[in-house]
């Protein structure tokens, strides 16, 4: 690949800078030190915590090419940064749950960590000001966020980044609690697995202490997320 230069910023999010390239069909990631929780509401600068989601994420990212399961990354170009493809996103959050935790377990007043079966989907709009509302099947075609064939698109790519995940994860003695992900398509209408993947946007917890180790730490003020997400990326080094 010819080498391709950072250009302008096009947006900044709670998480990450993008930038235009040379190449139109790439965009350069910048992932930022700091944390957001609560829709942004709570925000902190965190050092070297880029490095960690940048490593974490790029990391799963590769794996899961080697298990089928395409996605945006074109490769890690240092330390917090990333190349990806360039794409146009579809404004659906999609959450997988695992077990009873957060928002679900405090909904329906059920045991915490209490085994889903089979796993719960959920689809949220992706838009800070309005809270990221739930939506349905129904409420999606409503509002020609996407049709009946691409909702199944999406659930079925769900379910493979989640048995994929659920797996690696149980390699390195780590409960994969739920996670987020989001999608979007190519010039050329293929849809991708995208955003990023990391302790930012699940929940993980240690098998044998059932310790959080992820972002509900700083959500909570209960450890340091930079130790937490150490021992993530130590483990998945480990067994990828």
């Amino acid at each position: 690949m010819a080498k391709v230069e950072k250009l302008a910023l096009l947006a900044e999010g709670k998480a990450k800078a993008v930038y235009a390239t040379s190449d139109p069909e790439l965009l350069w990631l910048h992932n930022l030190d700091q944390a957001t929780a609560l829709n942004g509401k709570k925000k902190e600068s965190i050092a070297n915590k880029a490095h960690y989601t940048n490593a974490i994420s790029g990391l799963l990212f590769e794996y899961l090419k080697t298990q089928n399961i395409a996605n945006h990354l074109v490769e890690r170009l240092n330390d917090t940064d990333s190349l990806v493809q360039k794409l146009t996103m579809v404004p659906i959050e999609i959450v997988t749950r695992n077990y009873a935790s957060g928002s679900f377990q405090r909904k329906y007043a059920v045991k915490p960590m209490k085994k889903l079966i089979p796993p719960v989907q959920e689809f949220y709009l992706k838009n800070d000001e309005l809270d990221d509302p739930t939506l349905n099947d129904s409420q999606i075609l409503a509002l020609e966020l996407a049709n009946e064939q691409e909702i199944a698109q999406f659930k079925q790519i769900a379910l493979e980044v989640n048995q994929a995940l659920v797996n690696i994860f149980d390699q390195a003695d780590l409960t994969l609690v739920d996670f987020k992900i989001e999608v979007g398509y190519t010039s050329d209408h293929k849809l991708l697995l995208a955003d990023e993947l990391s302790p930012d946007n699940m929940r993980i917890v240690d098998k044998a202490t059932q310790m959080s180790l992820d972002k509900d730490v700083f959500r909570k003020g209960t450890g340091s997320i930079t130790e937490v997400y150490e021992i993530v990326l130590q483990r998945l080094q480990a067994v990828v």
